[in-house]
């Protein structure tokens, strides 16, 4: 009976250590009740706005605004007591960014990642004529929701994950029927004599590489409470807003099917990110793991891919792509390579100092900023997704009709 009673307080104590407590869990309940009216608010402006018939009927936008709002209210339902039986099973993780020991919840992309299938799948009734390309959407974001939780369960090497991160993408350029060509520059056309280059298989390729970068840049540019799901979300939300203008206004290049398919897949995953986003901003009741990396690369990708711009999609991963570019020496073991990353904690002055040697985005802002708390630093990163995200949706449509037709941009 002692060793029962020890038992149940050592699990009432770490259940206080990670702060789902009642009180919490009200305010959790506000904060969800904020976040839901917040998001009806946006979908019912988008669902019965002027919008072409492309965009899908009432009935079935409807239906996608309540299957994503059901998607939002069952990751912040379901989060607190996966979370707990995550405890149990010794599925957790250290915050090591501050002072406490505290057992964090790992993995809990699982459970934005589930609810996520949940509701695409039950939106397939209105994507019918799109069965192909639904079909390796899913099985596309199945694939790395899996491995992305073998990693956090066995943590494998790297170079299983990328040739797994291969495989997964099968499915996706089979069923990708748009062009294979990429538009000469309208300056270079006289010298090449060429309006396009035909690549064929080779496009299959670039696509491949595409999926995989958008997968694990996600997956290096971590570490901060909040920035992996904050990310994901700004970057979602960019691919609405090119989808809606593309059909909005159409050209010969616009894939209306494709475009439709992209925000289906997009409005569930904004949904149940941002719920995952209350429990992982800053101070973090959970860890997303490499699950919930993995799972918004290969989402994010699979809408650009078979919305028909994975090079325009580019354009939304600029924070990405610098992290990939400091990254580099190190990811190619020119410089060493620490397991974490990750700036180092003062536990003096309670704030996050750059450490030279770990070429990160994350490190070069505290190098330009000074020691920032965990806090602000995510804050700033975030801010950075969407100042670069507007760069590159201005870039695309304010400077590319310079150098490409208007109706070949994708």
């Amino acid at each position: 009976r002692e060793r029962e009673e020890e038992e149940e307080e050592r699990e009432k104590r770490e259940k206080r250590e990670w702060g789902i407590e009642a009180d919490r869990q009200r305010g959790t309940m506000r904060a969800g009740v904020v976040i839901v009216a917040g998001l009806i608010g946006a979908l019912f402006s988008f669902l019965f706005s002027q919008l072409p018939e492309d965009f899908g009927s009432v009935t079935s936008r409807v239906y996608l605004a309540i299957l994503s709002f059901s998607g939002l209210v069952a990751t912040i339902q379901l989060i607190p007591g996966t979370a707990e039986r995550c405890i149990k099973a010794r599925l957790f993780g250290r915050d090591i960014n501050k002072n406490g020991d505290s057992k964090i919840p790992e993995s809990m992309g699982l459970v934005a990642g589930t609810v996520y299938l949940v509701c695409v799948i039950l939106a397939e009734p209105t994507l019918r004529y799109l069965s192909m390309e639904f079909n390796a959407a899913m099985t596309s974001i199945c694939f790395m929701i899996l491995l992305g939780f073998a990693d956090d369960v066995l943590d494998l090497r790297w170079r299983h994950k990328i040739f797994l991160s291969f495989l997964a993408t099968v499915p996706l350029l089979v069923a990708y029927e748009g062009p294979t060509d990429i538009v000469v520059p309208l300056p270079l056309q006289s010298v090449l004599g060429m309006e396009f280059i035909p690549l064929g298989n080779l496009y299959h390729v670039y696509m491949a590489l595409i999926a995989v970068f958008c997968t694990n840049s996600i997956n290096i540019y971590a570490g901060v409470n909040g920035l992996e799901v904050g990310q994901s979300i700004v970057i979602a939300c960019s691919i609405v807003v090119f989808n809606y203008i593309e059909l909005t206004h159409p050209t010969k290049s616009t894939l209306i099917n494709g475009n439709r398919l992209s925000v289906y897949l997009m409005c569930p995953f904004i949904a149940v990110s941002m719920g995952l986003y209350y429990y992982n901003r800053f101070p973090s009741q959970v860890f997303v793991g490499d699950t919930y990396t993995y799972f918004a690369g290969v989402t994010i990708a699979v809408a650009g891919i078979l919305g028909g711009f994975s090079k325009t999609l580019l354009l939304l991963f600029i924070p990405q792509l610098l992290n990939f570019a400091f990254s580099l020496p190190q990811l190619f073991g020119i410089i060493p390579c620490p397991r974490h990353r990750l700036p180092k904690y003062n536990p003096k002055t309670g704030l996050l100092e750059c450490i030279p040697t770990n070429l990160t985005l994350i490190n070069f802002v505290l190098y330009i900023t000074g020691p920032m708390s965990e806090k602000n630093l995510a804050d700033v990163l975030l801010v950075i997704q969407v100042v670069c995200s507007a760069i590159g949706l201005s870039l695309r449509y304010g400077l590319a009709h310079h150098f490409f037709k208007v109706e070949y941009l994708h």
